[in-house]
């Protein structure tokens, strides 16, 4: 009887890794390869992240692709500190009236408030291959086409599934339903087995021929006219003028310092926001006197993790369309600190009602090289899959970020032509002193903010190691209300949360997303990569 791997089990006792020229950490080995290899080949950090972001929407297509949106934080070495949100909008037909007639065609209500997880209408502009080349173009060294080839070469040539991914493919087969998506992720009419060697041809002629003729070709092009065919064909409202205005922002960073530790994260629309505002709040109500890994001290952080949720989701929305109150900012965090008490708090609203956004599959990877660049890049179709839609001979997956609107006009994040979604993607920077700094992140819906809190938390205040603070035990506040924590959480500390009013649920650790770091300490380089995915830090 064959073996067959449990991946609700884990353990780790893996060192921090230790280079002294460059390194990539990310989720699956093939694509931490790749960018080690363009880093050797004399590329810089942001083109070693761009090719390893390619690479991952070959070898983890279940988690991003070209159909998809790209993030990215980074500190340049000349000491730039810079912001990159490459998203896609609302198509210019997607009224809140133009969904609900759509939705009551096909069955749904006339008055419906909230937008279907899957489908045409779901789908926004994919901002990922504009994102691609306008970070190059800005801060890299190697021409589009080089940093692509390796991606092609894995989608030509093949490469073999992985426990962790061929689990994430099981739901392909109910999602793809059209005969062109099956084609391209369920080639034997199944989807693969560990081990099972994926080609995905299409993809690579694709990604060959964005790099031979540049962006273009999918935001004016044939790639373009192709992608905005499948989507109407099944009924959305996506066209090639959406395409053509999808704009690449690079906006200020926003920060807080958290015991001297300088934090940088995405503004609105993203939920970068809600990091820093529980950061605050967590430093507001510790008390000294508390072991850092103390089950009150867990408390505190869950408490100040829930106050932020609520305050980020009644507020962030897409910037361009409402203003958004500066949450992260010291005086918010003392008015709000005072809710923190000894009992757990009644559970809080969370999200837009019904956006989906809560669970998400994404990829995080980041770099840094010997010069002095870093960069945190992280990379997403945001639900498995996206939308369910593949774009017929082109192997690209569309996105469902759309489906994080609300339908609801009078909600902050509610539908309207050229708005951005609200985004759960949040790359993140540390400054610990001038020469001392570390990208990381976590992936995983709403999960990721709280990843942010417990990493930086546990490697200020416990003084772990990168590796060791992602190994470590995760709590995760639901938007039901329950405090989810791993299995091998300490009991004690279990049983204190419990005393002090917390619904305690117990969930494995695909739940709890997947953290990268990278820190670049005067003249070498450390990383860790999260024990709950495949992957690794490569580096020279």
């Amino acid at each position: 009887m064959p073996y067959e791997r449990d991946l609700d089990r884990f353990g780790s006792r893996r060192s921090t890794a230790q280079y002294p020229n460059g390194a990539v950490a990310t989720s699956q080995p093939l694509a931490a390869l790749v960018g080690r290899d363009i880093l050797t080949a004399g590329g810089n950090a942001f083109d070693a992240a761009v090719a390893t972001a390619a690479t991952l929407n070959v070898v983890e297509p279940t988690s991003t692709g070209i159909g998809g949106d790209v993030f990215a934080l980074y500190r340049t070495a000349d000491g730039e500190v810079g912001a990159m949100q490459a998203s896609g909008h609302a198509p210019a037909a997607a009224t809140i009236d133009a969904v609900r007639e759509r939705l009551r065609a096909a069955g749904g209500g006339a008055d419906a408030q909230t937008m279907p997880l899957r489908g045409p209408l779901t789908v926004t502009p994919p901002g990922t291959v504009r994102g691609w080349a306008s970070i190059i173009d800005r801060h890299g060294s190697m021409e589009l086409a080089e940093l692509l080839g390796p991606a092609i070469a894995y989608a030509r040539e093949g490469y073999p599934v992985t426990e962790f991914i061929a689990q994430k493919w099981q739901h392909g087969d109910a999602l793809f339903t059209d005969p062109a998506a099956r084609e391209t992720f369920l080639p034997r009419d199944r989807p693969p087995r560990v081990g099972e060697r994926i080609r995905l041809p299409g993809l690579a002629d694709a990604l060959e021929q964005i790099g031979e003729e540049g962006p273009g070709v999918l935001y004016d092009g044939p790639i373009g006219e192709a992608l905005v065919s499948c989507v109407q064909d099944a009924g959305g409202l996506l066209a090639m003028e959406d395409l053509r205005t999808l704009e690449v922002h690079y906006p200020e960073p926003i920060t807080t310092t958290y015991h001297g530790v300088e934090v940088f994260e995405l503004p609105p629309m993203n939920q970068g926001m809600i990091a820093l505002e529980a950061l605050n709040i967590a430093a507001e109500v510790a008390d000294p006197a508390d072991a850092p890994n103390s089950a009150r001290r867990t408390h505190q952080l869950v408490e100040a993790m829930k106050i932020a949720f609520t305050d980020g989701h009644q507020y962030i929305t897409d910037p361009d369309t409402e203003s958004v109150p500066p949450l992260h900012t010291s005086a918010v965090a003392a008015d709000r600190a005072a809710l923190v008490g000894e009992s757990a708090i009644d559970p809080m609203p969370m999200g837009t009602p019904d956006g989906h956004s809560e669970d998400a599959d994404t990829v995080l990877l980041t770099v840094a090289d010997a010069a002095g660049n870093l960069v945190t890049f992280i990379n997403s179709l945001f639900k498995g899959f996206g939308s369910g839609l593949v774009v017929p001979d082109h192997g690209i997956a569309l996105q469902n970020r759309g489906s994080s609107f609300s339908l609801d006009p009078t909600h902050p994040n509610h539908l309207n032509p050229g708005k951005r979604p609200f985004h759960t993607l949040i790359p993140a920077l540390a400054r610990f002193a001038a020469d001392d700094w570390m990208a990381f992140g976590v992936m995983g819906g709403f999960m990721q903010p709280q990843g942010h809190l417990q990493v930086l938390t546990h490697i200020i205040d416990r003084g772990m190691s990168a590796q060791a603070a992602l190994d470590a035990p995760r709590w995760r506040y639901r938007a039901d209300g329950r405090l989810a924590v791993e299995p091998h959480v300490d009991a004690q500390t279990l049983a204190n949360l419990q005393r002090r009013g917390h619904d305690l649920t117990i969930m494995g650790p695909e739940a709890f997303g997947g953290g990268q770091i990278t820190r670049q300490r005067r003249d070498r380089l450390t990383g860790g990569s999260d024990p709950r995915k495949d992957g690794f830090v490569a580096g020279y």
